[in-house]
């Protein structure tokens, strides 16, 4: 009887030992690190920039999966103001962007002015209409440049035409657009004579032509700022996006797509 006892015991012994190995391996093994989806607001311009800075950061970081929204700067703002959940705002304009830091939507130190762009008038490729200046415009049937109030684009657009007072002479020939990257179809497809875009968006066109590029005094300054929204449901990784979005890999492929480093 005691034999059994002692052999019950040892085994029972045994099998403690071995599961307790068991869990210190376990313990030992790495926590697989949870996945999490980034929202970014960003301009349509910066689309084909974006998605290679996607691709480059997801392979550094596979946790993290940037979704983006694009659209006019100044509807992408309203999304914000109005609740929806983003992590990060990427603005074609400093006012919409400074906007969100006064309704304390975004917090200044985490917030940047990343690069610049340029404006430029386009044709398409084809065109007869002998368009070569912003003067020129007053020959084109239809222009389209970006609705002024919610597109920087359009409101750029406004401003340079007004600067060189030929906004009363065309006015009723301008076919509005919902963003940048709308104008610049409307001039790929000859639905209008001229466009007014950036010439970020104009470089990845093949349909289209430069024509003129708008004076820097003519118009207020094109900048993009970026930033963290606040209430962030993922503030850390939001941050590492941001950071990465600052160094100088993401500033080579922007200006790669023509965009102008500020620093």
């Amino acid at each position: 009887m005691k034999k059994q006892y002692l052999l019950f015991l040892t085994m029972v012994l045994l099998i403690l030992a071995i599961a307790g190995c068991s869990t210190n391996e376990q313990a030992k093994k790495p926590e697989k690190q949870k996945t999490v989806e980034l929202t970014v607001s960003a301009a349509a311009s910066l689309q084909n920039a974006l998605n290679d800075i996607k691709t480059a950061f997801e392979k550094e970081h596979p946790n993290v999966i940037i979704n983006y929204n694009f659209g006019a700067s100044g509807t992408l703002k309203q999304q914000i103001s109005q609740g929806a959940p983003v992590d990060l705002f990427f603005s074609a304009a400093e006012d919409k962007f400074d906007k969100l830091v006064q309704d304390g939507l975004i917090e200044k130190s985490k917030g940047t002015d990343l690069v610049g762009n340029e404006l430029v008038l386009v044709v398409p490729k084809d065109s007869k209409k002998d368009i070569n200046t912003f003067e020129d415009l007053v020959k084109a049937d239809k222009i389209s440049i970006g609705t002024p109030e919610s597109v920087p684009a359009g409101q750029y657009a406004k401003e340079t035409l007004e600067h060189i007072h030929e906004w009363k002479a065309v006015e009723g020939k301008v076919v509005y657009a919902k963003d940048v990257r709308q104008v610049l179809t409307y001039a790929e497809t000859n639905n209008v004579d001229a466009g007014i875009v950036y010439k970020t968006d104009a470089l990845i066109s093949p349909k289209v032509k430069i024509a003129a590029t708008a004076k820097e005094d003519s118009h207020g300054p094109i900048i993009y700022p970026v930033g963290v929204i606040k209430n962030s449901s993922h503030p850390k990784e939001a941050q590492l996006f941001y950071d990465y979005l600052k160094g100088q890999t993401s500033i080579n492929v922007l200006e790669k797509y023509g965009f102008k480093g500020l620093h």
